[in-house]
């Protein structure tokens, strides 16, 4: 008898094997497949992609400096001619970012509770999560196309284009955090006879704001690169010298004003990353 069922036994664990051997190569054939199918829609051939790079290169050397030390100082310097102007450009790039970030976090986070699915009803879950889903599904720089068309060129259409598209973003996130809230919190608000937006503010709330901190921060570094590029579109900001600058071929203002950018934003990083240790704590953050 135990021999049969150690035979059994035995028997069960090789045929589990199989099934997930099986499932493995299909699953493997499967992306083997969607890759090839995707590098056939994308037109990759090895060929062209050898004769590219070179030409990437080529590109990219011509934004660098003469670092010879011959010249290292006038170059740097003619690199560098209008740092002053750029500087204020990114100013500007930078208040567009955060002003669009603290307006899209706080309709964000009034749409979130409703989107919530353990918070709200059913109606109201699907009414919040497809208006947060309109928000976001619209793409940062066409929504800046609608209002340089509806209020002009300048930083006011990049600020509502990146609000809107901030609020659909971090809509879902935070009614992520929400859901994942304990219900003991907000039952016991709820048993004082608190209104629904009352257990929202005192039960949820303070069990999820460390996420939705944390969401937040996050999302003001990544609207810092959206800000950007907005200038394509007449947006305004560091973005519309940057586009002057490669529709006229100024191959080292290119790369100076992507230096720029790039420092900001790793400068932003470092802020924003003291900033989550100082609130939500060393462990949280």
């Amino acid at each position: 008898m135990g021999a049969a069922a150690v035979l059994a036994a035995e028997g069960r664990w090789r045929d589990a094997r199989a099934r997930r051997r099986r499932g493995l190569a299909v699953g493997g054939g499967a992306f083997l497949l969607a890759v090839l199918a995707a590098a056939w829609v994308g037109e990759v051939s090895p060929g062209r992609l050898a004769r590219g790079l070179p030409l990437a290169w080529d590109y990219i050397h011509r934004t660098l400096p003469d670092l010879s030390a011959a010249t290292l100082g006038a170059d740097i310097a003619y690199w560098m001619w209008g740092f002053g102007h750029w500087v204020t450009l990114l100013g500007d790039t930078l208040l567009m970012a955060y002003a669009g970030t603290v307006l899209g976090a706080a309709a964000a986070l009034l749409l979130s509770f409703p989107a919530a699915a353990t918070l709200a009803p059913g109606w109201a879950v699907a009414a919040a999560r497809r208006t947060l889903e309109v928000m976001r599904t619209v793409p940062t720089l066409v929504l800046a196309l609608v209002f340089v068309y509806a209020f002009g060129l300048g930083a006011l259409a990049g600020v509502f284009a990146i609000a809107l598209h901030s609020a659909g973003a971090l809509g879902k996130l935070f009614a992520e955090e929400h859901e994942n809230t304990a219900p003991g919190p907000v039952e016991a608000v709820r048993a004082t006879g608190a209104s629904w937006p009352a257990q929202m503010r005192f039960g949820v709330l303070p069990q999820s704001l460390p996420g939705v901190l944390s969401y937040g921060l996050l999302r003001f570094e990544i609207n810092v690169r959206e800000a950007s590029v907005l200038g394509i579109v007449g947006a305004g900001g560091i973005g519309e010298e940057l586009y002057l600058a490669v529709r006229q071929f100024e191959y080292q203002d290119i790369s100076a004003i992507l230096v720029l950018i790039l420092l900001t934003v790793a400068a932003i990083d470092l802020l924003c990353g003291r900033l989550r240790a100082r609130v939500l704590g060393t462990r949280a953050a």
